[in-house]
């Protein structure tokens, strides 16, 4: 199985990393329009291969969309990285036709592809790509959810002092620092809910800690952050890749599920080889619903201002 990677910077290069050392495709290529900069990625990601064990085929081209042929996922990263103090409405302008050209061109090459879209904002970004494609809504897929939901059940694990791998949760809603929606009432430590174990007010803190985990590191790093991006990335393309079936939260387009029509946004999805496959109902308190209908509002507005820039 092959995935192409668009965008050879922090983030693309993180996922090519987590792809191959975790053998979840037998080919990876990283593609960039800076002249060189896939191709030395590549180059130092196969130098590890030897150490590290895996045998996955790497390579990096220059605004070579031939090479990228019939791959089964691919990856859009492309687009500016939010810089300190910047909203993800501010990145609209000029992410918006980077995302509507890559998609473009990726289908040219690989019309069966499935479309994993990371470049913000986010929920916005994966609206254009499937509306300017056209494709069915299961084959484009916007990866936010899944990203914040690991930055929720980590908060959870330190408040508690316990293994993240032992704490279930997730987020919904739109990937925006006021638009996510932790859903604490739903969290779990080893099947037994998480208000059995935090206060209130400890589990308000980690709801307000996972809604500006992004804004939080890019503070720190003076850009967005890679490294739980690339992993969220590559956990979702493996359940794509061995139709898995995982439950993940994805931002997908919604067609009445939840009461929202014509958007994307983040709700619990089962990713398998076809990629979305079904739109799980979560059962949500009235609470939980006016959040959701709140986030769909800010996204509806994102969307707006997009049909504005584009027309």
């Amino acid at each position: 199985m092959k995935v192409t990677i668009v965008g050879a910077g922090n983030v693309g290069a993180s996922c090519a990393e987590y792809i191959s050392i975790k053998k979840i495709a037998s080919e990876v290529v990283l593609l960039d329009i800076k002249e060189g900069f896939a191709e030395g990625k590549a180059l130092d990601l196969i130098q590890t291969s030897t150490t590290l064990g895996f045998d996955t085929l790497i390579s990096g081209v220059t605004n070579d969309y031939g090479a990228t042929a019939n791959s089964s996922v691919v990856v859009i990263t492309s687009g500016i990285p939010r810089k300190p103090g910047m909203t993800r409405e501010e990145l609209i302008g000029i992410n918006a036709g980077i995302v509507k050209s890559v998609a473009k061109d990726i289908l040219e090459y690989s019309p069966d592809a499935i479309i994993v879209v990371v470049s913000n904002p986010m929920d916005t970004m994966t609206y254009l790509a499937l509306k300017s494609t056209g494709l069915p809504r299961n084959r484009i897929i916007g990866m936010g959810g899944a990203l914040d939901s690991s930055r929720f059940k980590t908060y959870l694990s330190q408040a508690m002092k316990k293994p993240a791998c032992d704490i279930d949760g997730m987020v919904i809603g739109g990937h925006g620092d006021t638009t996510m929606i932790p859903l604490i009432r739903l969290a779990s430590y080893n099947g037994i809910p998480i208000n059995q174990f935090l206060t209130e007010k400890n589990l308000n803190e980690v709801s307000a800690a996972t809604m500006v985990g992004g804004a939080t590191l890019t503070k720190l790093l003076g850009t967005s952050a890679w490294y739980a991006p690339g992993a969220s990335v590559s956990y979702l393309v493996d359940s794509i890749l061995s139709n898995q079936k995982k439950i993940i939260p994805c931002s997908v387009m919604l067609n009445g599920e939840y009461g929202l029509n014509d958007i994307c946004i983040g709700v619990p999805v089962v990713i398998g080889s076809n990629g979305v496959e079904e739109i799980i109902d979560v059962n949500l308190n009235e609470i939980e619903k006016e959040k959701l209908q709140n986030s769909a509002s800010a996204v509806a507005n994102m969307n707006a201002a997009l049909n504005t820039i584009l027309n």
